[in-house]
């Protein structure tokens, strides 16, 4: 054996288990609000920012020394002291933004958590269901995915479809199925005060999390939530949009489910689908993304579509298993859009 290769790849071992520590630690700063305590402040000592969040001292201590060694966090031997950049800040100390990434870490521990009984599925067989994920997970996916719902959707993401645009100011229809907690759902109703929208989702907590703050926000009287499938809606049912963001990979009947949306779609209706960003070719998803979208697939989005008896698809699809699943629904037209980002895909589909 090569010994040097034996070497690289212990480092690379070391490596790995120092960023799954890191993910750790960053959750505690996330939940904590240690990241916001820094942000902005410059060098800090100890006891400023014990004193700033009134948490235990020895602990912020053993965190401060971690998230330097980890590259998160600078120091300043000399002055004993601590700082996040503000660089580093932008990412994970901005709850609400649309380049907050400090949801990352609040999946990590709802993910290896069940790690155990995933582990027992590949001998097993079945699944993890959505619901042992518990609270928690229900808030690492929105963490996740909040800020840029709300701040991405209506006002940028949706111009790649000035047509649909212009039916929703005029007072259309929107399904969002797969809705999560509504956020949506709820941005699109304040971008268009006509629109009337309903969101599905199998997840009680999470429509029953969706249809409070419809109602906290005066906003029940035009959208609304159910745990129903789209072929539980009358048949006369028709929406200029339908959304399914993030949740495609993880339907459970993904042919038949696709079906019954192509049915509720209006004659020149669109389908907009949102998923993670991958490459068809396993040779180009060699990165951090796609290995980050694997661990989500295993420990996740493919479990429980397992679970259900599904085909469980898993989150790394791509574009070309995407469309053949599309025009096997019997949709006739797939396009991709021309929607930059680094971690997700957009397509357009048409009946």
């Amino acid at each position: 054996m090569d010994k040097e290769r034996i070497k690289v790849f212990a480092d690379r071992l070391f490596g790995d288990m120092a960023g799954a520590m890191s993910a750790g630690l960053g959750f505690v700063g996330v939940k904590t609000g240690l990241f916001r305590a820094m942000a902005g402040k410059g060098a800090l000592t100890l006891e400023e920012i014990v004193g700033t969040t009134k948490l235990h001292s020895r602990y912020v201590e053993e965190w401060l020394k971690g998230m330097v060694c980890a590259g998160y966090l600078e120091y300043e031997p000399g002055a004993d002291t601590y700082r996040l950049p503000d660089e580093h800040a932008f990412l994970v100390a901005s709850e609400g933004t649309d380049h907050f990434m400090g949801g990352l870490f609040c999946m990590a521990p709802v993910l290896l958590r069940v790690a155990p009984k995933v582990a027992l599925a590949f001998e097993k067989g079945g699944g993890v269901p959505f619901e042992d994920y518990g609270a928690d997970g229900i808030e690492a996916l929105d963490l996740i995915n909040r800020g840029q719902y709300e701040q991405r959707f209506a006002g940028h993401w949706l111009k790649a479809l000035p047509a649909v645009v212009a039916r929703l100011e005029a007072g259309g229809r929107v399904l969002d199925v797969g809705c999560g907690v509504g956020r949506v759902a709820l941005t699109l109703a304040r971008a268009f005060p006509r629109a009337t929208i309903m969101g599905l989702d199998p997840d009680r907590e999470s429509v029953r999390q969706a249809s409070a703050a419809a109602e906290a926000e005066g906003l029940a009287a035009r959208v609304w939530f159910s745990a129903a499938g789209a072929g539980e809606l009358g048949t006369g049912e028709k929406f200029d949009l339908i959304t399914a963001c993030d949740c495609v990979h993880d339907f459970a009947r993904p042919l038949e489910t696709l079906k019954e949306i192509r049915a509720r779609l209006a004659p020149d209706g669109v389908l907009l689908v949102i998923e993670p960003k991958a490459a068809d070719r396993l040779e180009d998803n060699q990165n951090s993304i796609a290995t980050m979208y694997y661990g989500f697939s295993v420990f996740h989005c493919m479990t429980q579509s397992l679970a259900q008896g599904g085909p469980g698809l898993g989150t790394c699809m791509g574009p070309a298993r995407t469309g053949a699943l599309m025009r096997e629904a019997g949709f006739a037209r797939f396009e991709i859009l021309d929607i930059k980002s680094q971690v997700l895909a957009f397509y357009a589909v048409r009946p």
